[in-house]
């Protein structure tokens, strides 16, 4: 029988990793394609022959989503697989009209055909949407295991935006790491705060090689997820972080929705800052799909490093860039230290912004009065440099996960937000490690 020709939907991450733990030496199928969407410059590239395999001397060729039904006629495609993630229900089902409506299947790779096994314990760190606070959640179990004498190596959910072939395996355990990987402030914003705990995190592209090297210094694999996606690896307890500032997306999101069905414990963030009816929606919604998760409580109390830069200003808030974008969350950290502080005025950037800030706007039109701090690459970080510095304003709040000002030359008096989880009552992500024997 010949092999069944198939296309990849995805951004540089699921996309990948399906294919290969699924596809790379199946000799029943046939990757035609990968289509790229939300990542700016991925379109035009060629997944490696080095990492493609044996089936694949040419590598894969990536194009742009946009070009989808064309490229299913013109490679004769049997098969459209969905591989990326926050999206809505009626976003997925859109792309698997069009597939059908081409006369094509389509389909969604499960765990059982994606998750590979570990020799080591495996906690996951999950969420319903990009910016719940899963950052925050990982970085507490690895100060609890690391308290209790455990070696902790944190896996990084993929943002393989570089060299594929020098990417396949990341281990960073330094700043001087970041630098030599040439990272996006993407991924400076998840791997420095593993870095600045003394800690160890890989990332890349081949996840079953780097679960191999994790293992070799590790007690336990901590699965530090992005977006809302699954976990790559088997886990042996899941905790799924749940935002109420957006009650309800974690029933309509995918593969959010999945996520929280498969939580062992639910997480339910920032509930210092939502509304009481909003929290009660989000109980309510765990309870429906997930009535065996625990249900933790947690807020995240912010830090500030000076307030009178904040306080009286007419301050640019600088958040989050997925978070704002294809996360649609209104407001950030940096907007709420903003407020809490009193600024005299959030500063709209978007009169000031410089070309691919500019079309970030364009494409996310509801962004509003915030900027992402988009850095996918170095052209687009000095754009980012060049926006703040052009922006009118007193000071700049920076609500992202690390210092812009140390990645950035800005021309202004800024300071950062921070924030950890802090968990509310007796149940803990501590009773629930210690229940499923990982502490």
């Amino acid at each position: 029988m010949s092999r069944k020709n198939v296309l990849i939907m995805g951004a540089a991450g699921r996309d990948f990793h399906n294919f290969n733990v699924f596809y790379r030496d199946n000799e029943d199928y046939n990757v035609v394609a990968f289509t790229a969407t939300q990542i700016p410059n991925i379109d035009g590239r060629v997944y490696p022959a080095e990492l493609a395999g044996k089936l694949y001397p040419n590598g894969i060729k990536i194009y742009d989503e946009k070009d989808v039904e064309k490229l299913i006629k013109e490679f004769d495609v049997h098969e459209v697989v969905f591989s990326y993630s926050d999206v809505p229900f009626n976003y997925v089902m859109t792309k698997a009209s069009i597939a059908n409506a081409a006369g094509v299947s389509f389909r969604l790779l499960g765990g059982a055909e994606t998750q590979i096994a570990s020799s080591k314990p495996v906690v996951s760190v999950l969420a319903v949407r990009t910016g719940c606070g899963k950052s925050q959640t990982s970085r507490k179990i690895v100060r609890l295991l690391r308290e209790a004498g455990k070696k902790v190596v944190a896996i990084r959910h993929p943002m393989p935006y570089g060299d594929l072939v020098k990417q396949k395996v990341q281990r960073f355990a330094t700043l001087e790491d970041l630098k030599t990987h040439e990272c996006t402030i993407e991924e400076i914003e998840e791997y420095e705060p593993h870095i600045a705990l003394g800690g160890i995190i890989y990332a890349g592209v081949d996840y079953e090689a780097i679960l191999r090297e994790a293992e070799k210094e590790a007690d336990v694999i901590l699965w530090d997820g992005g977006n809302n996606d699954m976990s790559f690896y088997k886990a042996d307890v899941t905790f799924t972080v749940v935002d109420p500032h957006r009650p309800g997306h974690e029933m309509t999101y995918y593969p959010g929705n999945t996520s929280l069905r498969m939580a062992d414990a639910a997480v339910v963030n920032k509930i210092d800052s939502a509304d009481a009816k909003d929290i009660l929606t989000v109980l309510d919604n765990i309870k429906k799909v997930a009535p065996n998760a625990t249900i933790i409580e947690g807020a995240s109390p912010l830090k500030v490093d000076d307030p009178s830069i904040i306080r009286g200003k007419k301050v640019l808030v600088v958040e989050d860039g997925p978070t704002l974008t294809h996360g649609e969350m209104k407001y950030g950290a940096g907007t709420v230290a903003a407020q809490k502080l009193g600024a005299a005025e959030l500063v709209d950037p978007r009169p000031y912004t410089v070309k691919s800030i500019t079309e970030t706007y364009e494409k996310y039109p509801n962004i509003g009065v915030l900027l992402p701090a988009m850095g996918y690459g170095e052209q687009q970080m000095k754009d980012l440099e060049d926006t703040i510095n052009a922006t009118e304003c007193d000071s700049v709040v920076i609500g992202t996960p690390i210092d812009l000002g140390r990645i950035l030359k800005i021309n202004k008096p800024s300071t950062r937000v921070m924030y950890e989880l802090q968990e509310i009552g007796d149940i803990t992500l501590e009773t629930v490690l210690k229940e499923k024997g990982i502490l």
